[in-house]
């Protein structure tokens, strides 16, 4: 397991022997997350690093169980001395405190009634020898297990004639995921994998090369949370593993219903407490 030590934090030699110096927002960022990693002791197993190209383009697909995905991806890329360009949604890029860092890292927006645009600029980029990251699933799978994949990465792979690198990340969820945010939560272990490139045969259509990307994604999610090192604390505790390993988490048929339901705005939202609510719950945690 690799734990962030303040020596990783101020390494000259992080990012390789000569950077590009337009990169110098995105490389401070890196420290940055380096110093909340070795603050809160976040343990990380990180396999495959090897089958990131030192140079050229390529693509990063990954499942998706945490906001903070990226942030532990990047670490995968980073024995490479590569930056990851990650696919975001346009909505960060537009936030008053997100939006900065996302363009000064050259992350691309993903605006989903005009994805035509986001697709032309991952490929320019895969083009340009970046490594571009997606998450094929488009949102957080809340059943912890690999969601029906959107074409657009195969497709991108297809275009620019780059390999993907399939990848699963397990753990970070336990911290941030959608519905529960522990953002106090210490020594978290988090699995970062990477498979073997895949590339497009001759002919080969994104449709089969998406497929193939699935099955190595679903494999590698399924090496991550069976050598994960942790296990739940308790009865109420199993909320964080898949159904199928005896965790409370949805089915994934379970999760696909839910989807539906937010996806036609019909979600049920707890209420808002009333302002004296509120003033009860602050004077009865001050006792």
């Amino acid at each position: 397991m690799y734990t962030a030590s303040w020596r990783d934090v101020v390494r000259g030699d992080l990012f390789g022997p000569s950077p590009d110096p337009r990169d110098r927002p995105y490389r401070l960022i890196i420290r940055i997350c380096l110093v909340v990693f070795r603050l809160f002791r976040f343990r990380f197993d990180v396999r495959g690093s090897e089958h990131v190209p030192a140079t050229g383009g390529a693509i990063i697909c990954s499942n998706h169980v945490s906001y903070f995905d990226f942030t532990y991806l990047g670490l995968g890329a980073l024995p490479q001395h590569r930056l990851v360009r990650f696919m975001a949604k346009a909505s960060v890029f537009d936030h008053r405190f997100s939006g900065p860092f996302m363009r000064a890292m050259q992350h691309i927006p993903v605006d989903r009634k005009a994805g035509t645009a986001a697709f032309e600029a991952a490929v320019r980029s895969l083009k340009d020898g970046e490594v571009v990251g997606v998450f094929p699933e488009a949102t957080i799978s809340t059943s912890f297990t690999v969601k029906d994949l959107k074409a657009g990465a195969a497709r991108m792979a297809v275009d620019a004639g780059v390999p993907i690198i399939p990848a699963a990340v397990w753990g970070g969820h336990r911290v941030a995921t959608r519905g529960r945010r522990d953002l106090r939560r210490r020594d978290v272990p988090v699995t970062v994998l990477l498979g073997e490139p895949l590339v497009a045969e001759p002919g080969e259509r994104p449709q089969s090369l998406l497929r193939r990307t699935r099955a190595a994604m679903e494999a590698l999610l399924d090496e991550a949370q069976r050598s994960y090192p942790d296990q739940p604390a308790g009865p109420d505790d199993r909320w964080w593993l898949p159904a199928h390993l005896g965790g409370t988490a949805p089915t994934p048929e379970e999760a696909a219903a839910d989807a539906a339901i937010r996806a036609r705005g019909m979600e049920k939202r707890p209420a808002r407490p009333t302002p004296l609510a509120r003033l009860r719950a602050l004077t009865r945690r001050g006792r």
